[in-house]
């Protein structure tokens, strides 16, 4: 059986904070305003895994109300969902996923991410697919205020 979810967020500018994204930190003079770490690829994915269970997204899961999630690494968030993922069953079959951003530039540091996405999900680097496009400036994105993301998921039931 075959499963699919979708995830997509947003995270706006701020000045003072690290820009992580896809659980790695990218230099840049500004990073994202969030309760965690504000990883907007990370959470997208856990958003896509939890479409693919059905359990919600990760404001249910780790809603921003609670001082337990404050400064939070993005990369635990996923595991703890990826784990719920794997408790009924499934295993990864692809993900692909985009960055919507006018600045920086994703292509350098977009193999890392691919990296460290496979290795949170327990998987290949070829069952993960990363790539990012500007908005041609428009938008809040193309405005340089922010970052959006989205990804769609596909799991397989395993036959245990």
């Amino acid at each position: 059986m075959f499963r699919v979810g979708q995830g997509f967020d947003v995270h706006e500018f701020a000045e003072g904070r690290p820009l992580i994204i896809g659980g790695i930190e990218i230099p840049y003079e500004k990073g994202l305003i969030g309760h965690s770490d504000a990883d907007v690829l990370l959470h997208t994915v856990a958003d896509a895994c939890l479409g693919a269970i059905g359990e919600g997204d990760i404001g249910r899961h780790f809603p921003d109300t609670d001082p337990k999630f404050k400064d939070a690494d993005s990369a635990k968030l996923l595991t703890h969902v990826w784990n719920l993922v794997k408790d009924r069953g499934y295993s990864l079959v692809n993900i692909d996923c985009t960055i919507m951003a006018q600045k920086p530039k994703m292509a350098p540091h977009i193999e890392k991410m691919k990296e460290r996405i496979a290795e949170l999900l327990e998987a290949d680097t070829s069952q993960v697919n990363v790539k990012a496009t500007t908005t041609e400036r428009l938008g809040f994105v193309g405005r340089e205020e922010g970052i959006a993301t989205q990804a769609v998921i596909l799991i397989e039931k395993n036959n245990d």
